[in-house]
């Protein structure tokens, strides 16, 4: 997919003008340029911003985000996630946005991208703090991370709050991703500095594109398929607020011993009454790099709000089919 996009190509330039064509019946929207990969490489080419419901009148659900704002906060913000993925809004319903990304970069994955030299200097963000005894040249180089991180996230934050998110969706089953002694991602719930502590986080945990081989090897039968939940990377435990589960009637103690079909059901039913809450607040849904669980949930979401009449109101089960393949999937790389 990711070749296919560079490249340019006429096949995915039709797709991406059905894309626009099949937004359009339902929405006014503007567009976020990203031809060249220039916001993020693993980004649609033209990324939508959906405004309003085309038909609708004056006084329905309207997002109060304008695409040149927006524009600006996202290039400030893309250093925040792993991959340049930054967050993305991609569903409107009831006037919320329904956004996706990646996690938060890492020590190693932001230094990675802005100068290697802080790689090789000894440490990761959380290694400074358990050292007992700290030069000051290490001392300096710390005073920096903290800076990058607080420069960094605080822009990922101004993002979040001009899209009005509240709810933080993280799917990853752990806390930080670790590669080569670095860690190269880390989650919004284990960020030291608590800048994420004004937003609702929740923790559910859903077995990444590893555990799917083990689908396959099942002939794509996912009953019975569980997760093997004491496997030493797996450190990120299953924390919801229970103000937002009191109404589900899920006994959420028992997630670890769920098959692959019931944890997605407890998983989107969670999620759907997040956002048809009294509040006007959207939701970020992420995994590690917003590749995989990610689109996974997104298309459940787009599919089940228009299966209920709720969005995209005039697309035949083909066309919601195909965007959701087509955006969702294929054109997020």
């Amino acid at each position: 997919a990711r070749r296919a996009l560079s490249a340019g190509s006429a096949q995915v330039e039709r797709i991406e003008r059905r894309c626009l064509e099949l937004f359009g019946r339902d929405y006014r929207y503007s567009v976020i340029p990203n031809v060249h990969g220039e916001i993020c490489a693993h980004y649609p080419r033209h990324i939508v911003l959906l405004e309003r419901d085309a038909g609708a009148s004056r006084d329905s659900y309207e997002s109060n985000v304008q695409v040149g704002k927006l524009q600006d906060l996202i290039n400030r913000s893309k250093m925040a996630r792993c991959r340049g993925r930054f967050v993305c809004p991609v569903i409107l319903y009831k006037g919320k946005h329904i956004c996706r990304s990646a996690t938060l970069a890492g020590w190693g994955e932001l230094y990675g991208r802005t100068g290697y030299n802080y790689i090789f200097s000894g440490g990761s963000d959380d290694a400074w703090a358990d050292a007992e005894d700290i030069s000051e040249e290490d001392s300096a180089l710390r005073n920096a991370d903290t800076q990058l991180f607080d420069k960094v996230r605080g822009h990922d934050i101004k993002l979040l709050r001009y899209l009005s998110v509240r709810y933080i969706c993280d799917l990853m089953v752990e806390n930080k991703k670790v590669k080569f002694g670095l860690n190269v991602t880390s989650s919004e719930k284990v960020d030291k500095a608590q800048r994420y502590a004004d937003f609702t986080l929740l923790s559910i945990p859903y077995p990444g594109c590893e555990f799917f081989k083990d689908y396959k090897d099942r002939d794509y039968t996912a009953e019975g398929l569980i997760f093997n939940w004491k496997q030493d990377y797996v450190d990120a435990p299953l924390s919801i607020p229970v103000s937002l589960t009191q109404s589900l009637n899920i006994d959420w103690s028992e997630y670890q011993s769920w098959d692959l079909i019931q944890q997605t059901q407890n998983y989107l039913k969670l999620l759907i009454s997040i956002i048809n809450s009294d509040d006007d607040s959207g939701l970020l849904v992420h995994c590690i790099s917003g590749w995989d669980r990610t689109p996974l949930f997104i298309s459940l979401l787009r599919l089940s709000l228009w299966a209920d009449g709720l969005i995209h109101t005039s697309l035949e089960p083909s066309e919601i089919l195909y965007l959701t393949v087509a955006y969702d999937w294929f054109l997020f790389g």
